[in-house]
């Protein structure tokens, strides 16, 4: 849906997206001879995620002028992405990442080929022609924004451009450490553009290294106090946390995640998470209802290999939650 004829998108999401290699067998990357090829990114797990459950979403982001980044497009667009707003770089190259096939459920190593590439040289001025009027709800991550220091002043462009527009914003931090050149930067970037979210979802780690607060309600408490509406907090295979006021009530509350017999692949699971609750808050389901579903699309993402092959269309999610209604 690249037709800039057709409606702007009512949702948008923004940031870094790359070819992915990972490996067919279990093992160290040395010793690998096999990989399949196909994309990651948070922001564009986030995307698909949304589109497969039907909402008319927007992609902004650079690749380069290479075999990589025509594959991301054309991934993203078979998944009814708009990529209206995806710059092809002819002057920095799509980035790269190797994956290895992790046993049991265990957390992959990955190893990046991302300095210099295309998306870290992300600006502002690539948001000239998004159409912010047309926007429901901005998605942001905390990964442009430490990519390099323009990429960090478009996230702050986009967020406060959307809140004026009216539009609703979620914001997972997604911490990438290494990436920054110091916590403190890092922890002061984060918070500020968390402070500028109405929904904030981070997990349970990375809550406590922002805020240096240790419990779920004392780190919900930093986010609302500094102008969020509600904090989701993600705390693993036990589920997720809740505190904030939506739709004029106040409420806290923790739900149990669900059970998952053979974890295939960890990563993606927050995403997953992501797309469940900020889908059902735009559906006008109750925080309940959203942080339910967040667990559950979480759930989801776990059992397969790769990062967004694991996100449900609309039919089978709505069979999903009525089968777990009816339970």
């Amino acid at each position: 849906m690249s037709d800039h004829a057709a409606p702007a998108p009512e949702l948008l999401t923004f940031g870094e997206a790359m070819t992915m290699f990972v490996a067919e067998s279990p093992g160290e990357l040395a010793e690998i001879e096999r990989f399949q090829r196909r994309i990651a990114g948070a922001d564009t797990n986030v995307a698909i995620g949304l589109a497969r459950l039907g909402f008319h979403v927007g992609w902004l982001s650079r690749v380069g002028d290479d075999g990589f980044g025509t594959f991301i497009r054309r991934t993203l667009e078979s998944e009814g992405l708009d990529c209206r707003h995806l710059i092809i770089d002819p002057d920095h190259p799509t980035g790269l990442l190797f994956k290895e096939r992790a046993p049991s459920g265990a957390d992959p190593r990955v190893t990046y080929f991302r300095r210099g590439s295309a998306a870290s040289h992300l600006a502002p001025c690539d948001a000239d022609g998004v159409d912010f009027s047309a926007l429901r709800h901005l998605h942001a991550t905390g990964i442009p924004p430490a990519l390099a220091p323009s990429a960090r002043a478009l996230s702050r462009h986009m967020l406060t451009q959307a809140r004026d527009a009216g539009a609703s914003v979620s914001f997972d931090p997604n911490l990438r450490p290494s990436l920054w050149s110091s916590e403190t930067e890092m922890r002061d970037t984060l918070n500020d553009l968390a402070a500028q979210s109405d929904w904030v979802l981070p997990g349970l780690a990375e809550g406590r290294r922002l805020t240096g607060r240790n419990s779920p309600e004392a780190i919900a408490d930093f986010y609302l106090e500094h102008g969020a509406q509600a904090v989701i907090i993600k705390l693993g295979p036990e589920g997720s946390y809740y505190r904030g006021t939506l739709g004029g009530r106040q409420e806290s509350f923790t739900l149990p995640g669900f059970a998952v017999a053979d974890v295939v692949d960890t990563v993606g699971a927050g995403d997953g998470f992501a797309v469940g609750v900020v889908s059902a808050l735009l559906d006008g389901r109750s925080p309940r209802e959203a942080v339910r579903r967040g667990n559950l699309i979480g759930s989801l993402a776990v059992q397969v290999v790769g990062d967004m092959e694991g996100l449900p269309n609309r039919d089978r999610l709505t069979a999903r939650e009525a089968d777990l209604s009816a339970q």
